[in-house]
């Protein structure tokens, strides 16, 4: 009410001053809210309103619907913080993202979209079931910028990432000219330490080839089984936003289905977390599990390589460390004791690892490289179909293409001399920020 009087286009100053004389103004009405709201009638409406969150909350452990809680950590005018920490526990499907510096008016303040929020949520959805192929929604151009420009720029310019394709012809460039522009595509390549190589890869296709790259991840990482009622967002809301989507035969056959480009990585979460000393070893399964699928679809197969963890990360505890910590172990067994679980009929160490947080710390940033090979089209390949020891052959080729592409980019990444920060730093000081800083000659 006491802004209504005071014009838009007054400085700061100036509209802090009207209010304030418009505020003062309205002083001498507050005598009349109790001819408007009698004092019998106040306490009625009051009792009235206890009853009837009495009765709603005696119901709330029967609501079924899905349920998506935002929570602002500085609402100085109601605790939603508090509110949610009860109703988590409450509804049966509730989920919470926490705004911890936001306030009362949390879907009027700068950096809070609320599409953002239902989609790196996993809640929307197009129909009655959810559907995590049909269901997606690109990023806008503004999550685009709000995640590259803004959240992830200075992680991205300190690493200076490399990217390189293999032409038809076997020649490599530098960039993603050697990438098919059309689908089906299946990229199959190394998983890095906690997947710390998706970001800027996920940027390079947006950007040089404006296509999205559903990513096939661990069904966990979609779940809300050990989210809390202070659930701020995280990478892992990134990653959904950016197409991330269980990993299962049906989601992958769809997918080639509409010609999508997808990444899948064999070595699945065993490589992801893996041990002290493992940096650039692939932990593939024995069984061709991807290639006769490849085949049916007539899908690109595009080998790819990544080095550059040992570069940024050191693994100070792995798993094996953390499996003699009585606390840890503990810990571990308890979020992976009722966990879905994605290759039950794998034997040894390539099935189901447990699910953990190794303990890292960073280093001076070194640089990624990415070489993407040359691609393999499966289209014909009718024996794959049919023949185990051919669809075989297959498999270990592109793992061998895989295994290739790494060992370049350790041996020829020596010869780069913008690896080190140091130097990038001084020639984008010279050429500017947003200059593409030079590497090795393929």
């Amino acid at each position: 009410m006491a802004m209504v009087s005071i014009e838009n286009n007054l400085s700061p100053p100036e509209t802090l001053q009207k209010l304030s004389e418009s505020l003062t103004s309205l002083l001498p009405l507050l005598s009349q809210l109790a001819d408007i709201i009698p004092r019998d009638a106040l306490l009625w409406k009051l009792k009235l309103l206890k009853s009837g969150a009495a009765y709603a909350n005696s119901r709330l452990h029967a609501v079924q619907a899905e349920v998506l809680f935002l929570a602002s950590g500085k609402d100085n005018l109601l605790p939603s913080g508090e509110e949610a920490d009860r109703l988590f526990k409450g509804l049966k499907n509730c989920r919470v993202r926490y705004f911890k510096e936001n306030g009362h008016t949390l879907l009027l303040e700068d950096g809070v979209n609320l599409l953002s929020v239902i989609k790196g949520a996993n809640m929307y959805r197009r129909g009655r079931q959810r559907d995590f192929v049909t269901d997606y929604l690109p990023p806008t151009l503004s999550e685009f910028k709000k995640t590259f420009d803004e959240d992830h720029k200075l992680f991205h310019l300190a690493l200076s990432p490399v990217m390189m394709s293999t032409l038809t012809n076997g020649k490599i460039v530098r960039g993603l000219a050697g990438v098919p522009d059309q689908g089906p595509v299946l990229f199959v390549g190394y998983h890095a330490l906690m997947g710390i190589e998706l970001s800027p890869l996920y940027e390079e296709f947006l950007r040089e080839k404006n296509t999205i790259v559903r990513g096939m991840a661990h069904p966990m990482l979609f779940g809300s089984k050990y989210e809390t009622s202070r659930q701020e967002s995280s990478r892992l809301d990134t990653v959904s936003m950016y197409g991330g989507l269980p990993v299962t035969p049906i989601n992958m056959y769809r997918l080639f289905e509409r010609n999508q480009y997808v990444l899948l990585y064999p070595g699945g979460a065993r490589e992801a977390l893996h041990r002290k000393g493992e940096e650039y070893k692939l932990f593939w399964p024995d069984q061709p599990e991807f290639v006769r699928m490849a085949a049916r679809f007539g899908v690109t197969v595009v080998p790819f390589g990544f080095v550059g963890e040992d570069d940024i990360l050191e693994l100070v505890l792995d798993y094996n460390d953390q499996k003699n910590i009585p606390y840890l172990r503990e810990w571990i067994e308890s979020i992976n004791k009722d966990g879905q679980r994605v290759r039950d009929s794998v034997k040894g160490e390539e099935g189901n690892q447990d699910m953990h947080i190794p303990a890292i710390v960073p280093k001076v940033p070194g640089r990624f490289y990415y070489l993407f090979g040359k691609p393999i089209k499966m289209e014909g390949m009718n024996n794959v179909l049919t023949d185990r020891e051919s669809a075989n052959e297959v498999y270990l080729h592109i793992k061998s293409e895989v295994e290739d592409a790494m060992a370049y980019l350790q041996r020829k990444r020596e010869e780069d001399p913008y690896r080190s920060i140091a130097q990038r730093a001084v020639y984008q000081a010279t050429q500017g920020v947003s200059a593409r800083v030079p590497t090795f000659e393929p």
